[in-house]
């Protein structure tokens, strides 16, 4: 019974007489932590000053009555959890009772009150209260644990996006760092693009799967040195198709952006792209961003098949394609975070262990 003795307790009354009356009663019950009232009109103040676990409260009272005082609890409280109230009076009638009771009132008690009787009602207040508290607190400790838990297997979800994307880039880059280099690049661009932060981050998780479909695509393609023939230009251009086959199907937001890059990331502002000849806004908005960040970084960095072309000479291939393979407004975005783009591109280079 400790814990219920340690409990704050605040009697509000404009009689010093019935104050000291209750502070006897509950100290020689136990109670050590009573606070005594007789100013209503300071009772904003005390409820701001400090926890309350009960308040024992009069109905006449002036200026400011008791159910003026529990429409102030209220308001203090706001949708947070009141301590309970049990109201302390002399007024023996039906209609004050259950005004009191309709207002937040826990419980309703007539002066002069019966000691025995007050101790149990104030028992059984206290006791109901600590254990809605600890109710609360074990709820908020559980639904802590299920944040963290869905943050791992969000976070664990994520690296496995990742790595798969990886995997397509090996037998191009030697170090998988394009994935990554890509997908933070995305991000700046949809952000100064005006996406809000949920919708760019998603564009980041899920980018990294832009060439997935590059694992359907054979080796003899993949690696080939010199430049492509018609027909292995065209079997290449199936990977976004392969992607899409491997990405589609799934309710996951972030897989379900993964589908939509991987298909779109290669159609043209004018309609020349491929898979499907999309043009403008008909192209979602993640595979119009993830272009230019994909070519951007294509041209920056080295590959079998070619060097890495200087930024200069790859920003002034990607402004001369505004209106034709890029969104005019969205390489104006690409332009305004070309700083922050350039440091990514330093910091995750391809001589940079992942």
């Amino acid at each position: 019974m400790t814990q219920l003795y340690d409990a704050r307790v605040l009697v509000l009354d404009d009689q010093q007489v019935n104050l000291d009356l209750v502070m006897d009663l509950l100290t020689l019950e136990g109670y050590k932590n009573i606070q005594l009232l007789n100013d209503p009109l300071q009772l904003s103040a005390v409820l701001a000053s400090q926890p309350i676990d009960l308040i024992l409260l009069d109905i006449n009272m002036p200026i400011l009555d008791g159910f003026a005082a529990l429409a102030m609890i209220k308001q203090h409280y706001h949708e947070q959890d009141a301590p309970p109230v049990v109201m302390l009076t002399a007024q023996n009638d039906q209609e004050n009772r259950l005004r009191a009771l309709k207002n937040g009132a826990s419980d309703y008690v007539m002066k002069p009150f019966n000691r025995h009787e007050l101790l149990k009602r104030i028992e059984i207040q206290l006791e109901n209260w600590q254990m809605k508290m600890m109710l609360k607190e074990q709820n908020r400790l559980l639904e802590q644990k299920v944040q963290e838990r869905t943050q791992a297997l969000e976070e664990a979800h994520h690296e496995i996006i990742y790595r798969l994307g990886r995997a397509s880039e090996y037998r191009d880059n030697e170090t998988g760092n394009h994935v990554k280099r890509v997908s933070y690049f995305s991000e700046l661009i949809a952000l100064e693009a005006g996406l809000d932060k949920k919708e760019a981050h998603m564009i980041r998780i899920a980018s990294p799967m832009h060439d997935v479909g590059k694992i359907g695509i054979s080796d003899t393609i993949m690696m080939k040195p010199g430049k492509l023939s018609e027909a292995e230009y065209l079997e290449m251009q199936r990977h976004v198709e392969i992607g899409g086959e491997i990405l589609e199907g799934h309710d996951s937001n972030v897989l379900k952006t993964a589908y939509e890059i991987a298909l779109t990331h290669h159609e043209k502002f004018d309609g020349k792209g491929y898979p499907k000849g999309l043009s403008g806004k008909d192209i979602p908005i993640s595979g119009r961003i993830v272009a230019i960040a994909d070519v951007f970084d294509a041209l920056t960095s080295e590959r079998p098949y070619k060097e890495a072309w200087p930024v200069e000479k790859a920003v002034h291939l990607i402004k001369s394609e505004k209106n034709k393979h890029f969104d005019p407004e969205l390489v104006e975005c690409f332009l305004a975070v070309l700083p922050q783009i350039i440091q990514i591109k330093d910091k995750y280079s391809d001589k940079t262990s992942t």
